[in-house]
């Protein structure tokens, strides 16, 4: 496993604290047209919704995938692809859902959407809101305090503060959604299959570079909803005859901080809620952490249902394997979105994978 060195000094320069950074002002100057009449409600319904379509087609998903040779070498496991995420406007893959929602949102007649957030969901649904002409309201965590509430601001977003902790947030959130009629854009509510079909993208694109399912996805977890929508975008491939296989689905997270990584290291048959009070976050594991997975059931399940595993990644581990990505591959990517490359990897350490092909996916600090 990788050790820190000296190296680790100058990281901690490095902003690791709060998630990824996108190119906002570029796409939002670059779009400017499709975006003035997609927020223009004096338009036709037909035409903000083509113009909406335009942005998503043009900006959201289809992001770069690329070798890992050196990463390889270094690993003694070939063929590793990086499926990176910071392409998208804000930098994560949380744009995908964001703008499906958004969409779907202009789509049914809501004119106003909220979600939960610790940071970077929150920056995705806000710019997706504010392209659809779309009033946004952001709940985050008493004690949560990250940069990007800024972002939010600065795009138009409402920003209450409500409950200790995440799953307190959505909560809050989802009953204010549910009483005034506002678009709930939280997971593990009724939009929970849109979110799974914006998330199915990415396997479509990766089985567009590989012409087949690889041997691995490795995917960091949270909330599971990501890894869930890449399990059903692969199932549908393969239903659909369109691939030999499917691949095995690996899970990382923050060290005995995610209930998917412990019901499956533990065996249970569900994923079951930590001790909120026994979760301490850091500055890395902060994406990471929950004690309740909202989608983590299907996630499991879709561990299990492709004889795949998940594993624990450190703060140390993380900082050291985003390094390494940066110095050997020229990726800037968040730390925690190593999890899955470092389960992988531990893994082959212990018992030698197969000489085939593995796609890991990265969250960007930097498109």
């Amino acid at each position: 496993m990788l050790q820190d060195d000296p190296k680790e000094i100058e990281e901690r320069h490095h902003n690791l604290m709060d998630g990824a950074t996108g190119q906002i002002d570029e796409v939002s100057r670059y779009v400017q047209e499709q975006r003035r009449v997609a927020a223009d409600p004096a338009c036709s319904l037909e035409a903000r919704l083509e113009a909406f379509e335009d942005i998503i087609d043009s900006e959201v998903g289809d992001t770069s995938m690329v070798r890992a040779r050196n990463i390889e070498r270094e690993m003694a496991l070939r063929q590793i692809y990086l499926k990176f995420e910071g392409g998208n406007p804000t930098g994560t893959q949380k744009d995908r859902i964001a703008f499906a929602q958004a969409m779907d949102a202009l789509r049914r007649g809501f004119d106003t959407i909220t979600v939960a957030t610790c940071g970077n969901y929150g920056v995705a649904l806000a710019l997706a809101a504010s392209f659809a002409g779309i009033r946004c309201i952001i709940y985050i965590p008493e004690a949560y305090h990250t940069r990007r509430v800024n972002e939010m601001i600065a795009l138009g977003a409402e920003i209450v503060r409500e409950g200790n902790d995440y799953e307190r947030a959505v909560e809050a959130s989802s009953a204010r959604a549910e009483r005034a009629d506002f678009y709930d854009a939280n997971p593990g509510g009724h939009n929970t299959l849109l979110q799974l079909q914006a998330y199915g993208g990415i396997s479509y694109e990766i089985y567009d570079e590989l012409r087949d399912a690889p041997y691995v996805v490795a995917v960091p977890v949270s909330n599971g909803t990501t890894l869930s929508g890449i399990y059903k975008g692969f199932l549908s491939l393969y239903r659909r005859g369109k691939t030999s296989r499917m691949p095995r689905m690996v899970a990382g997270s923050a060290y005995h901080k995610n209930p998917i990584v412990r019901a499956f290291l533990k065996d249970t048959p569900r994923c079951e809620d930590l001790r909120p009070e026994a979760i301490r976050e850091t500055s890395i594991n902060e994406p990471l952490i929950n004690w309740h997975s909202i989608d983590g059931d299907q996630a499991l399940n879709a561990i299990r249902e492709t004889r795949g595993w998940a594993g624990n990644a450190t703060d140390k581990s993380m900082r050291a394997f985003s390094r390494l990505i940066r110095e050997r591959e020229g990726l800037d990517v968040l730390p925690a979105s190593t999890a899955g490359l470092i389960a992988m990897i531990e893994h082959h350490q212990k018992q030698t994978l197969p000489g085939d092909r593995y796609v890991v996916v990265l969250t960007g600090r930097k498109s």
